[in-house]
């Protein structure tokens, strides 16, 4: 991973390869943001001038790259947009920094050490900038070869240093935003590891056992039963998805305890290693991605490492539901009935329908160590999708305050998400004549059809929350900002400042 480094140098001093450089969109052209006046004076105070000759504006996503005139000992000096000059008085937003940060590493690509001139007035700034570069340096390698050609491994290689100017390495808070940005990044980049692990390398039983070394490396309690467990101890909804498979599914318990903490979370995760559909297949053309079917599992997995990393004083336990959904002679057919884990039967009325059966069964399981309050996080329907689009996640909840105050935190921290309902008049649809309910119900409003589903399955009194992620856990367009094309790590970020705030008392 990128090393993140604090320099107290002067941006025309330091030694580096490149020299990053803040510039924003004002009324007549580029303004050079705060933190690059040495690269300006090295430029003769023209810096915005020779940039808006070369066509850039500050416009967010831009990169423009320069070479560094006398007065500077790094050779390439890299212009990047942050958007729009902000207001007299105001800063410039962290997210908009974290983006230009990530842009900025995903340019330097083959460089050993890159020195980031941008605003840092706060420890907040400095995190921001920190957590963007190092979620923009991020690459998935592990499957490409050189044959040999070093010189097209190092070219092709992540941004080896990011040194932030204008840091106080000696402060506490900037020491410890540091800390922390590394910390959440690393284990954002460790879900968008296992999202882009094909299924042939990653099925539940290997998903399972990357929980056991995480936990034994972090000090963390993990259990995991198979698949002779789970049927003993009557899991229909996870051992119903994963029957057609081969590889047979997990139920993950990987938890985090602080001897100080006075509240505890549950997060669950659909970890669905491959979505084939099962014996309701999925049509020509929606089967290429389904890998990331278990980015919620990933989530909570990397966002319980993040929270021991912090040390934070809260219990946070994270269950990952994994299974692989296949069509064969042993998988669940429609019109099948499950005996879920809580008693309750299920009518299997579309086997592509199979994330809130296993989500189900961790969801009761949680509900028996009765958390504060319960976050499931899935990439869950194409409704949400259609509903939100690519980047936006939904939030639903049985308390109006905790959605609202999960919609606060996804936002603060970067992750874009919006509230959605949970009507009630729609719960009637997955009434079934054979079983309690079934898994489907009115088509339109799908993606509240599923969150009513799951929280039947909510122990009674707890205050829980569902992430559907199923828009921004995978990108397939090009890369933008800090985030890669691929898997993206959607969510970790979100449940990582809950966690942080239910350790400070903020959440009640």
């Amino acid at each position: 991973m990128t090393a993140l480094t604090l320099s107290t140098s002067s941006a025309a001093t330091l030694r580096a390869d490149a020299i990053v450089v803040g510039v924003a969109k004002g009324p007549k052209g580029p303004v050079v943001a705060p933190g690059a006046e040495a690269v300006d004076a090295a430029f003769d105070g023209k810096l915005a001038s020779v940039l808006q000759t070369l066509g850039a504006s500050g416009g967010e996503g831009e990169a423009t790259k320069l070479p560094s005139p006398a007065g500077l000992k790094a050779p390439v000096v890299l212009a990047v947009g942050l958007g729009d000059l902000p207001s007299d008085g105001e800063g410039f937003g962290e997210e908009a920094l974290r983006r230009a940060a990530g842009t900025a590493a995903r340019t330097l690509t083959g460089t050993k050490k890159a020195a980031f001139a941008l605003p840092v007035p706060d420890a907040e700034s400095l995190a921001a900038i920190g957590e963007g570069a190092l979620l923009g340096a991020y690459s998935f390698t592990a499957y490409r070869g050189t044959d040999g050609k070093k010189g097209e491994a190092d070219k092709n290689a992540p941004l080896a240093e990011a040194a932030i100017l204008g840091a106080k390495p000696r402060d506490k808070a900037h020491k410890a935003a540091a800390e922390r940005a590394a910390a959440v990044a690393g284990e954002v980049n460790r879900a968008r590891d296992l999202v882009n692990t094909p299924s042939n390398d990653l099925f539940p039983k290997s998903f399972a056992a990357q929980a056991q070394a995480a936990a034994k490396e972090h000090g963390l309690k993990v259990e995991v039963l198979d698949e002779k467990a789970l049927l003993k101890g009557g899991y229909g909804g996870i051992m119903g998805v994963g029957q057609g498979s081969a590889n047979a599914p997990r139920l993950v318990r990987i938890g985090y305890t602080h001897p100080k903490a006075e509240k505890t979370l549950a997060l669950v995760g659909k970890g669905i290693t491959y979505d084939s559909g099962g014996i309701s297949l999925k049509p020509a053309g929606h089967n290429e991605t389904m890998k990331c079917d278990m980015s919620g599992a990933a989530a909570v997995f990397a966002a319980v490492v993040a929270v021991a990393k912090l040390g934070l004083a809260v219990n946070v336990t994270g269950w990952l539901a994994l299974a692989e959904n296949m069509p064969s002679g042993t998988a669940t057919r429609p019109g099948d009935v499950l005996k879920m884990y809580s008693g309750k039967t299920v009518e299997v009325l579309n086997t592509d329908a199979e994330g809130r059966l296993v989500l189900a069964d961790a969801l009761t399981r949680a509900s028996e160590e009765n958390p504060d309050a319960i976050v499931d996080v899935a990439t869950l329907t194409g409704a949400m999708v259609l509903a939100l689009g690519n980047r936006t996640f939904g939030v639903m909840a049985n308390d109006d305050a905790f959605r609202a105050a999960l919609h606060e935190i996804a936002e603060e921290v970067g992750e874009q998400a919006w509230p959605m309902p949970l009507p009630a008049e729609l719960r009637k649809s997955m009434d079934s004549p054979v079983a309690d309910l079934a898994n489907m119900g009115e088509r339109m409003g799908g993606g509240l059809v599923a969150g009513l589903f799951l929280k039947e399955f909510v122990g009674e009194g707890i205050t829980w929350a569902h992430l559907d992620i199923a828009g921004p856990a995978f990108h397939e367009s090009a890369p933008y900002g800090y985030t890669p094309k691929g898997g993206t790590g959607s969510a970790v970020r979100t449940l990582v400042r809950l966690a942080e705030r239910t350790a400070d008392g903020d959440l009640g």
